[in-house]
């Protein structure tokens, strides 16, 4: 259970797979709580990379599954196991991220929040893609925008999840998608040309 990003190809497993492994895992069994990690690795990874960073993102995954083992024990079967597991991955790197003090940025108002960001290793001649931009995001704004836009989330599941109002999540999710915007904007003109 060291790499937190499986190979590519393995297929997903069927919900009725997950309870079978479910069942087992809450007895005891470690390979069906193994077999449980592998399935949904790279759901709970990508989320954590996009809300915590690509720094963290390993160990707040592993963290992720360390609860769902110590927890599986509440999982009711009420919703499916990869349900009950994203939610438990977003209540953890909602609760992770206030203990560090990362959100104390979330209301960064000023235009130029987005260049003020320290890069991630990037060369301004190269070309910026999606996620590099998402992670040079104020916390607040990429918060939002990744339970919204990414996650599919409604705002006032995120308002209830983050304790803010529904129009704070409203007004962030719109920065996030403009600050987006007129920074690929110019990118995509100088690839396209005139």
């Amino acid at each position: 259970m060291d790499d937190p990003t499986p190979a590519v190809d393995s297929p997903k497993r069927a919900v009725p797979d997950d309870a079978v492994d479910v069942a087992l895992a809450q007895s005891g069994d470690t390979q069906a709580f193994e077999r449980l990690y592998r399935a949904h690795v790279s759901r709970v990874f990508s989320l954590a990379r996009r809300m915590m960073g690509p720094e963290t993102a390993e160990e707040a995954t592993q963290d992720v599954f360390v609860r769902a083992w110590e927890k599986l024990g509440s999982f009711r079967g009420e919703a499916a196991f990869g349900t009950w597991l994203h939610r438990l991955a977003v209540n953890l790197l909602l609760s992770q991220r206030a203990r560090r003090g990362r959100d104390l940025a979330r209301h960064d108002p000023t235009e130029d929040a987005l260049e003020r960001r320290a890069s991630r290793g990037t060369r301004p001649e190269l070309a910026m893609d999606l996620e590099t931009a998402i992670g040079r995001l104020p916390d607040g704004a990429r918060q939002i925008f990744v339970l919204h836009d990414i996650e599919g989330y409604k705002h006032e599941e995120i308002g209830d999840s983050l304790g803010i109002a529904v129009g704070t999540s409203k007004a962030q999710l719109h920065r996030a998608r403009m600050l987006l915007r007129s920074h690929l904007e110019p990118q995509t003109e100088d690839r396209i040309g005139p």
